[in-house]
């Protein structure tokens, strides 16, 4: 018996069906797709939240000079001459920033490696933002499945396809 099903793809098509409905669930919380297909996507998605589930608070809390430039009360950087030249001013802030352990930097990179990236768009092209899935993953998701032991996603058939009959399923995170 096989490990995987083929769904009828290339293994890169396969590939990137699978990291793109992966990335859909995780970034949506459900997806309505194929049978055959969610039960794909529900592996790789479990093995992700699991991980993050794993390393959820495998971090340490590190305060950081940093240099920050000095605003107005406009929002703009405040200039000020130097020998003829402007120039930013900036000033020294403690920060603190979330510094990962070894295990839950190498959880992260493999999860980078499964999940396309996500931008969210406005109503304009400047309104457009980047969304960071994995810190999704460990922030929101992992502490919802804290106490859970597997069984992140539910399947739910909703009847065939009306074009090729084909089993219409919703894979949704529990």
């Amino acid at each position: 018996m096989a490990k995987y099903r083929k769904l009828g793809r290339t293994s890169d098509q396969r590939k990137a069906l699978i990291r793109n409905q992966v990335t859909a669930l995780l970034y949506n919380g459900k997806i309505i797709t194929t049978e055959a297909r969610a039960k794909e996507v529900r592996k790789v998605a479990e093995g992700l939240i699991a991980s993050a589930v794993k390393e959820a608070d495998n971090f340490e809390e590190v305060t950081v000079k940093a240099k920050v430039a000095r605003k107005d009360k406009d929002g703009k950087r405040v200039k000020e001459v130097v020998d003829g030249k402007k120039v930013t001013v900036y000033d020294e802030v403690d920060k603190t920033i979330k510094k990962d352990m070894p295990s839950r930097l190498h959880a992260r990179r493999q999860m980078l490696k499964v999940l396309y990236p996500v931008v969210e768009t406005g109503a304009k092209k400047r309104d457009t933002k980047k969304v960071d899935l994995v810190d999704k993953l460990f922030t929101e998701i992992a502490p919802k499945y804290k106490d859970r032991n597997g069984g992140y996603t539910r399947i739910v058939k909703i009847g065939p396809r009306k074009g090729d009959g084909a089993m219409q399923v919703v894979l949704e995170l529990v």
